[in-house]
């Protein structure tokens, strides 16, 4: 789970992190007042959208101006003309797509007067099972462009977990960033702050991009993005209630709520898979044969008929799908449930484009004669490759 900008400025700030002072403005009217609470001369002016590059960015409609999702006021006026300008507009960045976000909260905080921008993150590094700490000098840049151009300005270090994070750790990162004086000292509460943060709320990633040294040579962290494991959130209602649902794919969101493992994908095959393995395996033989998964679903190895209904509804409702697989093997699910699923779904929501079935395990006889007896247009296969093939068939004509 994402959050807002604003909203990890808050939690850094509740866990004594440096951080400029900032209003959030949700809707146009608002922006004015906000501004002038601010202190100036410079105000920053910040759309608020889960992706990055927004001060890159471009906003489909001319309403919004020509300058990006990130944009420098002189005046509170010029804040409020920028906050307007950009409320309910379209911000389309490289991480977005064509399609972009709509952006319906804007950030305004004062500005800083720049001496150095710095990169710090804290993520999991899933190779070494540990929380990494991954810092360089060359801040207000993706992170993905400095890896592949100088990767040498990256520096990472990996936490034990048997000794937690030590003040060595803060120290290594100030001086690969060139900090000197009580800058050193900064760095190391700083991180020891965002260590507790990320290991406290089971965070899966904290990026300050950048943390600046302003020219008064104090350390202040300007941007910040979180992210925090989705299977840990029971623990911390305080977090879920940041979650902003405009922000997710309507799909992934319904998903969610019936224990689905979805993800919207761009292609045109829907797919209805138990098992990650199985499903991840499915999309790349449908690539294979020539076209592209719409989705991944993994209805997991305990469905029920209702899960299996609803999973069958998310994948006909993306306007996207012309052509839905159905490749399950039964295990600890049963072939059965799955087909009295699938019959109850199109019962329900109707049948409008192709759709190929292939069951192997547990009551499989069951399942394929509870589909041949229902009366509806399916296509059988005997196989992955079989199955892939002919939906690939099905949908291309």
């Amino acid at each position: 789970m994402n959050i807002h900008e604003y909203q990890a400025k808050a939690l850094l700030k509740s866990y004594g992190l440096p951080v400029s002072d900032g209003r959030v403005v949700l809707k146009a009217d608002e922006a004015k007042t906000a501004a002038g609470e601010i202190d100036g001369p410079l105000w920053v002016v910040k759309a608020q959208i889960h992706a990055g590059g927004r001060g890159k960015g471009h906003f489909k409609e001319p309403e919004a101006g020509e300058k990006g999702g990130v944009r420098l006021a002189r005046s509170v006026a010029e804040a409020d003309l920028f906050a307007r300008q950009m409320l309910g507009r379209t911000l389309v960045t490289l991480q977005t797509g064509a399609a972009g976000k709509q952006v319906n909260r804007i950030y305004i905080e004062e500005g800083t007067d720049i001496s150095r921008e710095l990169y710090l993150a804290l993520l999991i590094d899933r190779k070494s099972s540990r929380i990494s700490i991954v810092c360089s000098t060359e801040g207000g840049m993706s992170i993905e462009d400095v890896a592949h151009d100088t990767p040498d300005k990256i520096l990472t270090i990996t936490v034990d977990p048997a000794t937690g994070l030590q003040d060595f750790h803060g120290r290594r990162v100030a001086f690969a960033l060139g900090l000197t004086g009580h800058q050193i000292k900064q760095c190391v509460q700083i991180v020891k702050n965002l260590y507790r943060l990320f290991v406290e709320k089971d965070a899966d990633m904290i990026e300050i991009n950048p943390m600046v040294v302003t020219k008064e040579g104090s350390l202040r962290l300007l941007d910040a993005k979180m992210g925090f494991d989705g299977n840990a959130l029971f623990r911390h209602p305080d977090i879920v209630d940041l979650r902003d649902e405009t922000e997710e794919d309507p799909k992934e969101h319904v998903a969610s709520k019936f224990d689905l493992n979805y993800i919207a994908l761009d292609g045109d095959i829907g797919c209805m898979v138990n098992g990650a393995g199985l499903a991840m395996a499915t999309m790349d033989i449908i690539k294979l044969y020539g076209a592209a998964p719409a989705n991944f679903l993994d209805v997991g190895g305990g469905a029920t008929k209702e899960k299996v209904t609803e999973a069958f509804k998310i994948i006909t409702s993306d306007p996207q799908v012309k052509g839905i697989l159905v490749n399950i093997f039964g295990g600890i699910m049963r072939c059965d449930i799955i087909a009295e699923g699938v019959i109850a779904a199109v019962k329900e929501v109707g049948l409008k484009v192709p759709l190929v079935v292939r069951l192997e395990g547990t009551n499989v006889d069951l399942g394929k004669k509870i589909i041949n007896d229902s009366g509806l247009n399916v296509i059988a296969a005997d196989n992955l490759s079989d199955a892939a093939q002919k939906i690939v068939k099905a949908v291309k004509g």
